[in-house]
């Protein structure tokens, strides 16, 4: 028995010996500059109060001058725009995708792999290289060079993508579903090679059409990837920086302003660094919130 005890005791200590690595990065290099970020949100650190190290803790004010601010208010409606326009775009390209490639066909792979490229490149680069497609001039712009090919835009009277501030938002939206396709193709083909092919043909030899075993096999057995990949897209696309940096910095007039960006902007460009801490807090608390729902759904579907 006590054999059987030291055994088990031992094979904790290893199993904590091998997880003490990971632990001790996290905490370094994510725990320690969370924390000190919350700290620095409680303070009235600026350009001065930091040079002369005379900060002090304000409580909650910082909190209360970034809810009256109007530019912050618009980019936490932007962010929340930007990422659901995201989401239904690439999630639903994305999952016919997946069931197009689904389907073996000669070249399939390839042209998936194709596909994958744009998901493989650096979101700066990416970025880069649609702010030059959406250029506004006609021999400059690809986008309106193809709209004009097509008859749909007027050559005289081209679109300024980055001129309009509900043009510049769907510049940015288009750029990052370009991105957010094919991650949601992959892990939703993932999910339908796991589905049992025995179950689709015993299906049809019931007589259940294409759409009802759609609706009540595919649909039912892909919940799990449906619901990992809604999470998983929610949290890239609410915390995107780099690619609304490179391509509009936030503009014009803050059109494209999130709350990545204008932390970036309180901190690195207005040296208000409370406040641009305050506005990372309230992005990790919102992501919070969707991580812990999404913890909470994962439970109740194991759970039935």
């Amino acid at each position: 028995m006590k054999k059987l005890m030291s055994t088990n005791k031992r094979e904790i200590i290893n199993g904590y010996l091998f997880v003490a690595p990971a632990l001790i990065y996290m905490l370094a290099l994510i725990g320690y500059p969370l924390i000190y970020n919350f700290d620095m949100s409680f303070k009235n650190l600026d350009i001065m109060t930091f040079k002369g190290n005379t900060a002090v803790y304000v409580g909650m004010e910082n909190y209360k001058t970034l809810f009256s601010d109007p530019v912050f208010l618009q980019a936490m409606e932007q962010t929340f725009r930007f990422t659901i326009w995201c989401l239904i775009f690439q999630f639903s390209i994305g999952f016919m995708l997946a069931l197009f490639f689904y389907k073996k066909f000669p070249l399939s792979g390839i042209i998936r792999g194709t596909i994958v490229v744009s998901y493989m490149m650096p979101m700066s680069v990416t970025g880069l290289t649609f702010k030059n497609m959406f250029a506004t001039r006609i021999n400059e712009g690809v986008i309106n060079f193809l709209l004009s090919s097509i008859g749909l835009m007027n050559p005289n009277n081209p679109v300024g993508w980055f001129v309009g501030e509900k043009e510049a938002l769907w510049a940015v939206i288009i750029a990052n579903c370009w991105v957010g396709i094919p991650f949601n193709m992959l892990l939703l083909t993932s999910g339908l090679t796991v589905i049992p092919e025995d179950i689709y043909e015993s299906a049809t030899l019931d007589g259940a059409s294409g759409i009802r075993r759609f609706l009540h096999i595919t649909l039912p057995l892909l919940r799990p990837a449906i619901l990992a990949v809604l999470m998983l897209g929610f949290i890239y696309t609410f915390k995107v920086f780099d690619l609304i940096f490179v391509m509009t910095k936030g503009g014009p007039l803050n059109a494209t302003q999130v709350l990545s960006t204008y932390s970036y902007k309180l901190t690195f460009t207005e040296y208000k660094f409370s406040l641009g801490a305050g506005c990372a807090v309230i992005l990790f608390l919102c992501l919070m919130v969707v991580g812990v729902f999404y913890l909470w759904l994962v439970r109740k579907e194991e759970a039935s």
